[in-house]
């Protein structure tokens, strides 16, 4: 029988084990710009390594469907990686607690339109999972020599379901 993961809501308390939630939920920090901008100030753990630095790509990912089947997760042990969606639709995000060498228990999160999120690095996450067209995002990781990808397919596939 195949494990079902229900998604649940992207909330800043709930996936602060796994990563920040970059929205401009509340107040601004400050007001810019002749007080005509809100700057919502240091919102992500950004954490690029000795030997790293940032670098912003722009991915377009093809949409996915719920349910959704996961069958391989991956991390960056090297750098955060942060995902900024270039448009309001949700995405799934998709997290595994740290047991070691290998994730542990899975969650699922469902953003909110407009928000996006940071990665800690070394956190087991899923592949960039948009729900709908367009799937581009920019992202913020780590640039640097040495290698910040490791993958791990699942034993048995697990399905997302809304």
């Amino acid at each position: 029988m195949t494990a079902r993961i229900a998604i649940t809501p992207l909330e800043a308390k709930s996936f602060a084990p796994f990563g920040d939630v970059l929205d401009t939920a509340g107040a601004p920090d400050r007001l810019i710009n002749e007080g005509l901008c809100g700057r919502y100030h240091d919102r992500a753990r950004m954490d690029f390594g000795p030997g790293g630095r940032a670098g912003i790509s722009l991915f377009d990912a093809q949409p996915r469907a719920l349910p959704y089947r996961l069958e391989l997760l991956e991390r960056h042990p090297e750098g955060s990686q942060a995902f900024l969606p270039l448009h309001q639709n949700p995405f799934l995000v998709i997290v595994a607690e740290d047991a070691g060498d290998a994730p542990g228990r899975i969650h699922a999160f469902q953003t909110a339109p407009g928000q996006g999120i940071n990665l800690l690095r070394g956190c087991w996450h899923g592949v960039l999972t948009p729900l709908s067209a367009p799937g581009l995002f920019a992202v913020i990781d780590r640039i640097g020599e040495t290698p910040n990808l490791q993958e791990v397919r699942l034993e048995a596939p697990v399905l997302i379901t809304d």
